[in-house]
């Protein structure tokens, strides 16, 4: 998986915020613990604390298949408006069998252009992200496109950090003005290659308005693409296409420029203009994007991720849904063997005999030992960390989700399950149980004492 950039991680940061908002707290333990080991700072400890949970709940993967969806979305969207624009172009000209009325194609190519076009300036000035109607469908296809019920708050998400410095209206604006760049480049070549390969005649006609009207319209429409060089209808050849039975020969190749040249104006470059905009704007206020720690989500957590505050031996409530155990390696090499033991019958005799660079963590029995022990390994991981639980007990989920949590913190780890002591039997099936739930972990597991391997690293 590729590196994170600042704006996923930010993203993910919000995501994790908007579940918890959603659905309560999660089981963030060991998150918090790692948070406050490798981070300084209250927004850099919530970042953290927020990609391990990401990592853990898979989060990642649904990132990755959301990203694909919105490509997808945006690849069917960028062929609808290829599709789109060469089928205005086509409706606008026709089969060149009949005049074309040069106003009704100039409405077909820029009417709803320009509608939406005005849709947007509005949503700009009064909706919250100023996408339209193009930029939530957008959204809505990546969504259904990724399948993953874990993608469900990723577009939220999105939006509610964007939407800290209003780059919503900015990065949907992108969207919108690039497929409606893609629709009106299309639109224009077909233009052009209807217009290079059949015969047109073009006519305006109507019944309540002057000629002077149309005279002044085309006029005024025409004078920028002039400043281009394209040719223009001259004042004879526009009122000569306005009587029956006119030449119109003699104004094809005008009024084809003057076709071509409104819609390059008027329709291409608006669009393309406002695409650079958007880009600019975008880029401007992504390097500011930022959490805002003002946020009663965030606010919460200051109590647990700022050092002054860190308190021991509390328990949160139970979550509304548990997470599976899962074990892990260190991420870096660390430096030592430990051995350390859990919750062991006082009978036995412990510890066993072992070499001087082995150290012993003791006989973990109480929340607090395993908070301590936790918090030395976060900070000071061992190479290789060998664990005894003892198999006369029950492999419960506190048990489990402590080993996972054990191995996670060193750069190798096995379960060494203890032999029976003498006048006692091992229970089939809870042994059974056990390697069972080691082996669902994944966790290396052994009834042999893993002494050796702990000295030297192999057995």
């Amino acid at each position: 998986m590729p590196p994170l950039s600042d704006l996923d991680r930010l993203w993910l940061t919000e995501t994790i915020r908007l579940r918890e908002e959603h659905a309560g707290p999660l089981d963030d333990a060991e998150a918090c613990r790692q948070a406050r080991a490798h981070a300084d700072g209250l927004a850099a400890r919530i970042e953290a604390r927020a990609l391990w949970l990401a990592r853990r709940d898979g989060l990642l993967e649904a990132v990755q298949r959301w990203r694909q969806g919105a490509w997808l979305a945006a690849l069917g969207l960028a062929l609808l408006a290829l599709l789109s624009g060469a089928l205005l172009a086509w409706a606008a000209l026709g089969d060149g069998q009949r005049p074309v009325n040069i106003f009704w194609a100039l409405g077909s190519l820029l009417g709803l252009h320009l509608l939406t076009l005005l849709g947007w300036a509005l949503g700009l000035l009064f909706s919250r992200n100023g996408g339209g109607a193009l930029g939530n469908l957008w959204l809505w296809l990546s969504e259904k496109l990724a399948r993953d019920a874990r993608a469900l708050q990723l577009a939220p998400a999105l939006l509610s950090l964007l939407q800290q410095r209003r780059l919503g209206r900015w990065a949907l604006g992108l969207g919108v003005h690039g497929l409606w760049s893609l629709a009106m480049a299309s639109a224009l070549l077909t233009l052009l290659a209807l217009l290079a390969t059949r015969r047109y005649g073009f006519i305006w006609e109507t019944t309540i308005l002057g000629e002077q009207a149309f005279v002044g319209l085309t006029q005024l429409l025409g004078a920028l693409p002039a400043l281009l060089g394209l040719q223009l209808p001259d004042l004879q050849q526009i009122r000569d296409s306005g009587l029956p039975g006119g030449d119109l020969d003699r104004a094809r190749q005008a009024w084809a420029q003057w076709l071509v040249g409104v819609l390059l104006i008027y329709g291409l470059l608006p669009r393309l203009t406002l695409l650079l905009f958007c880009l600019w704007r975008w880029r401007q206020g992504r390097g500011q994007l930022r959490l805002d720690l003002q946020l009663p989500g965030y606010r919460l957590l200051r109590e647990r991720l700022q050092p002054a505050s860190e308190r021991l031996g509390v328990s949160d409530d139970a979550p509304a849904a548990l997470h599976a155990p899962q074990a892990g390696i260190l991420g870096a090499s660390g430096s030592g063997a430990v051995l350390v033991a859990i919750e062991l019958d006082p009978s036995r005799h412990w510890p066993p005999q072992l070499a001087k660079d082995i150290a012993d963590a003791g006989i973990l029995d109480s929340r607090e030992q395993r908070q301590h022990l936790l918090d030395q390994l976060t900070r000071f991981p061992p190479e290789r960390l060998a664990i005894a639980c003892d198999p006369l007990r029950s492999p419960d989920r506190g048990t489990l989700a402590l080993l996972g949590e054990l191995s996670r913190c060193a750069g190798a780890t096995r379960v060494w399950l203890l032999q029976a002591p003498p006048g006692q039997a091992l229970d089939s099936q809870r042994l059974a149980d056990w390697h069972q739930a080691l082996d669902a972990l994944p966790l290396p597991h052994s009834d042999t004492a893993p002494l050796q391997w702990l000295e030297s690293g192999h057995d």
